[in-house]
């Protein structure tokens, strides 16, 4: 008896994970794909492939059909992965890796999703990092998760009673997170003591220095390309920025060598207790608050990043996403794992383990569990994070140049801040250059 009633019991559970699982497939309109084979190109490493081990699995018997994984590896990897499959059509994969700093360059190889979702599966979404999703009248992507900055600073320094009292005799404001830029500046030149402190950082080379760049630039109200594609850069505004940058640099505020830095660099320094404020990706906060790898856990605090003249908050962002390619010979089946694996449930997943969601329905449970975190920047983090994933997320221009762009660009800002080129004759120089290669890419045709 005892035996048939576990037995009961364990059929009984069978039937309600079928019916569940039923149920989640027919709420997601994913549709049965029994003996198809999804295969997928996709970022690896770390986090990013705890969704796959996780999902795909559930994704295969909610459908039937099979996911294998091609290729993995970086973004950068990936990309040029892709852009020799595509140029030799060697292509055997339904389901890619996409970016917003990269999706540009893939138009004439990924298929448009607008037939392959509605505006109801679509709401959920952030607006504001949608609507880069969308270019020529086309849905070229849906977004997994989206990255942005936020401004990191001590709080054991700016609360310190004698270091207020100082910072109020010279400017006449209280010390607290910078609003502005000036203000940025200001605070961090008045905070630098090296080389027990610096007053401030950013990652000096390659893309993380042209993309710091157009994080300020955009809150002066600057472009990095006007509407005619012609560089804008060098205007009064990128004049402004590329000046803040080497005065704090030239000033001995910003730790020597800083060029050299990448993301994991300027990580380290904060960590070690000998930054006092800059900003950040969120990626790194269980880093930065684990006592036993870094000096000012429990130590900072977040804000929104700062104001330019013309009143906007920086917000350079990017964020990863899935594409189904146009080689696919299962589409529907390729967006039904793309419609998937950017539900609710596979977000929820990752932003619980610290990736920033696109969903709101997913920040709001997020909000919700973090009210009884023992961390008091749980609740606080994720609210700051929605509001600039919702107000403030501007990726870098949308053109398959941006890359080559960001190659002219960042070494001239190197040289700027180093003191081997002016301001202005340096922009100038790399607009000239930036001009040549869009006039060669057949923009001024």
């Amino acid at each position: 008896m005892k035996k048939l009633i576990l037995f009961m019991i364990i059929v009984f559970g069978m039937l309600v994970l079928s019916g569940l699982s039923l149920a989640i497939a027919e709420e997601l309109k994913l549709g049965r794909f029994d003996g198809v084979t999804i295969k997928a190109c996709l970022i690896g490493g770390g986090d990013y492939e705890k969704i796959y081990e996780k999902f795909f699995p559930k994704f295969e018997e909610l459908t039937g059909a099979k996911v294998e994984i091609v290729f993995k590896g970086n973004g950068f990897d990936i990309d040029k992965k892709m852009k020799l499959d595509f140029a030799a059509g060697t292509v055997d994969y339904d389901v890619c890796w996409n970016h917003t700093s990269f999706f540009s360059q893939y138009f004439d190889f990924v298929e448009p999703l607008e037939k392959y979702f509605t505006e109801e599966e679509l709401a959920d979404f952030s607006p504001r990092v949608m609507q880069f999703a969308w270019k020529d009248g086309h849905l070229w992507f849906i977004p997994r998760h989206a990255d942005i900055s936020s401004l990191h600073y001590r709080t054991d320094l700016f609360n310190d009673p004698e270091i207020r009292k100082k910072f109020k005799e010279k400017y006449g404001y209280d010390l607290r997170p910078p609003e502005t830029w000036e203000e940025f500046k200001e605070i961090a030149l008045f905070l630098n003591n090296p080389p027990e402190i610096y007053g401030t950082q950013f990652a000096g080379k390659e893309e993380a220095l042209s993309g710091r760049f157009w994080d300020i630039l955009m809150a002066y109200g600057g472009k990095i390309l006007d509407e005619n594609y012609k560089p804008a850069f060098n205007g009064p505004e990128g004049i402004k920025v590329a000046t803040l940058l080497r005065d704090l640099y030239q000033a001995g505020a910003m730790p020597p060598g800083m060029v050299n830095f990448l993301w994991d660099d300027v990580a380290a320094n904060w960590v070690n207790g000998t930054i006092a404020m800059y900003t950040e990706w969120y990626g790194w906060y269980s880093y930065f608050q684990n006592p036993e790898a870094s000096k000012v856990a429990g130590k900072f605090d977040l804000a929104r990043q700062p104001k330019g003249d013309a009143g906007i908050h920086s917000g350079w962002a990017g964020a990863h996403a899935f594409s189904v390619t146009k080689f696919s010979k299962n589409k529907e089946a390729a967006a039904a794992l793309v419609k998937y694996i950017t539900s609710y449930e596979p977000q929820l997943f990752e932003g619980q383990i610290g990736y920033i969601p696109v969903r709101n329905s997913v920040f709001d449970t997020l909000k919700k569990e973090a009210e009884n975190s023992p961390d008091p920047l749980a609740k606080k983090r994720l609210e700051l994070m929605q509001l600039q994933i919702n107000e403030d997320f501007t990726p870098p221009p949308i053109v398959p140049e941006w890359i080559p762009i960001s190659n002219i660009l960042y070494p001239t800002l190197q040289a700027i801040m180093l003191g081997d080129k002016t301001v202005e004759d340096g922009l100038n120089e790399a607009a000239k250059k930036v001009e040549e290669l869009m006039a060669e890419a057949g923009y001024y045709d």
